[in-house]
């Protein structure tokens, strides 16, 4: 029984994580994107070390993160300017930025953001483990490990096809608009209706592009 109870929990786990692992790979697939690879590696390894340790610290009172009224309020803003920030980047060219300040400045954006966007996996996860220590850090590290790998495919991917760079900061202007008015405060203050959730979840993925692309512009003519 105890072998059976550990092989479900770990195929509801395993499950859990690939079904949650998209947002947080592309957030850090579009941060590590404008390093070069030796250094995108060192941002991957690094960045999820320090995600695993502060997730396995959050699972204690993950069943309590989404009533905190603000988190996810503060949360979608900083995806938000993560968005914008990382478009501004990749528009760079590599010899624009300090080698070493850009590897922490990615680390930086890898920690915040997947601790931002990870209350559901943390949850999911807290549950599906029914607080069982093992299940919990395999989960999460499971997850971490899911994350990797999409992050470095995407980023091989925009590599390639520089254009997924706008793409992927449009979705993340829409998980922003998404995590902003599912607040507890957002929702109890103003009741935003499915309809108006889609509108400004599609104002803010379209905002996040038109303001990288006015900005980039502004700087380029702004050169000489």
């Amino acid at each position: 029984m105890i072998v059976w109870h550990y092989l479900i929990g770990v195929l509801k786990i395993v499950t859990i994580d690939l079904m949650l692992a998209g947002d947080n790979a592309l957030v850090i697939a579009i941060a590590v994107r404008s390093l070069p690879k030796p250094q995108r590696r060192a941002a991957l390894v690094f960045g999820a070390g320090a995600a695993v340790a502060l997730r396995v610290a959050l699972t204690v009172v993950a069943a309590r993160l989404l009533n905190i009224s603000f988190l996810q309020l503060g949360g979608g803003l900083l995806i938000l300017w993560i968005a914008l920030k990382v478009l501004l980047d990749a528009s760079e060219p590599p010899e624009g930025v300090k080698a070493p300040g850009r590897l922490l400045q990615a680390i930086w954006y890898i920690v915040v953001a997947d601790i931002t966007m990870s209350t559901d996996n943390i949850l999911a996860v807290a549950g599906a483990s029914k607080g069982d220590v093992g299940l919990i850090v395999f989960g999460l590290c499971l997850s971490i490990t899911f994350v990797i790998f999409a992050a470095n495919l995407l980023a091989t991917l925009m590599d390639r096809f520089p254009a997924l760079i706008y793409i992927g900061s449009a979705i993340l202007g829409q998980v922003g608009g998404e995590m902003i008015l599912t607040d507890p405060f957002v929702v109890r203050t103003f009741h935003p209706s499915n309809w108006l959730r889609y509108g400004v979840e599609a104002a803010l993925a379209a905002g996040v592009v038109i303001a990288g692309r006015v900005i980039c512009a502004g700087r380029a003519r702004g050169k000489p």
